[in-house]
């Protein structure tokens, strides 16, 4: 990889590590930050076979930092009321293995670090909610928060607006799996499972997960709710409630939310001079080989956009990105609202 001139003015490129070899393939291809979680339910991804523990946390860490870059430790479900202990001890974690930064949503938990760590820098995640310059000044000044991450919900000239109208740092989603909700707001999973994703670390709990075989095909159930039914040959997703398909007035389709990706490289010039901190790519629960051929795709891309030259996108970029795309498409999503 060639070397970036530290001087000119690109966002950071942030990049999912579901585990120490997506960690090291992102390092590799490009990334200028990882992100990863504990195993445990203080991250929201928090599936089976994911995840850190202290020892590859220490390894991730040195690995990254020999290469010059960051590892930012997700800490963003709520803290149980009754008993906030496993988030501070995760903030302690934390700070002693070398984190750069905590992502983080609950305010016990921005609290707790920033009187036990002051050092600790911290990102709001995008599970606060946080959609106003209001708002984002609100964690910035009572809690120090650094940067915060956007929900997928705004548009391009609400995004400028809050870069001019806080002190904190921006950093938006640029590519992965959407989400039709404001992150941190959704109820449907806690509707049908009893337990709520801000909380336990995951949309659809794999305990509430049942997927069986009939006549018609492949049923998968959430929380004992039919909300797909595959044909024998067709590609299986895993069940989330609002990418189900349903039937409505007759016709069977996806009600709320199609499986399909965001992917912002048509407007990354926009970004980039609009003035955003970094860029983030969705996936902690995807391979490391996602990880690696999506990285080195934004790499080059974001690159491009601030080398001063012409920019266009190309092909072989949408190419790639098309391979790793839920449903093989692309949105730009809340970015892309003509009827405005």
């Amino acid at each position: 990889m060639a070397e970036r001139d530290p001087a000119r003015r690109v966002p950071q490129l942030v990049c999912p590590a579901g585990s120490l070899r997506a960690l090291q393939e992102a390092v590799d291809a490009g990334a200028d930050a990882v992100y990863l979680g504990l195993k445990d339910a203080t991250n929201a991804r928090n599936f089976a076979g994911l995840n850190f523990d202290d020892a590859q946390v220490r390894e991730g860490v040195r690995y990254a930092h020999a290469r010059g870059r960051e590892v930012l430790m997700a800490l963003n479900t709520f803290a149980d009321a009754r008993d906030a202990s496993p988030w501070e001890r995760a903030v302690d974690r934390a700070a002693a293995l070398g984190a750069d930064a905590l992502i983080v949503a609950d305010v016990a938990v921005m609290a707790y670090a920033r009187a036990h760590h002051p050092e600790l820098r911290l990102h709001l995640s995008v599970q606060a909610s946080a959609t106003t310059a209001d708002a984002i000044e609100f964690y910035r000044q009572r809690y120090g928060i650094r940067r915060a991450v956007l929900p997928r919900v705004l548009t391009l000239s609400q995004v400028r607006h809050l870069i001019g109208h806080t002190g904190a740092e921006i950093e938006v989603f640029g590519f992965g799996s959407l989400c039709v909700m404001v992150e941190g707001r959704c109820a449907l999973s806690s509707y049908v499972t009893g337990q709520s994703p801000n909380n336990a670390g995951v949309c659809s709990p794999p305990s509430a997960v049942r997927w069986s075989e009939g006549a018609q095909g492949v049923d998968a159930r959430l929380g004992g709710v039919l909300i797909d039914r595959y044909a024998p040959d067709e590609p299986r997703g895993y069940p989330t409630l609002c990418k189900g398909r349903f039937v409505v007035g007759g016709e069977r389709d996806y009600a709320i939310e199609e499986p399909t990706s965001l992917n912002t490289l048509a407007i990354l010039p926009e970004l980039v001079q609009a003035g955003i901190a970094a860029i983030k790519i969705e996936g902690r629960q995807r391979s490391a080989r996602y990880v690696a051929e999506v990285t080195a795709v934004w790499r080059a891309a974001i690159d491009a956009a601030g080398s001063g030259t012409r920019w266009s996108v190309q092909p072989g970029w949408t190419a790639e990105l098309a391979r790793w795309s839920e449903g093989q498409q692309h949105t730009l999503g809340a970015y892309d609202r003509p009827w405005r």
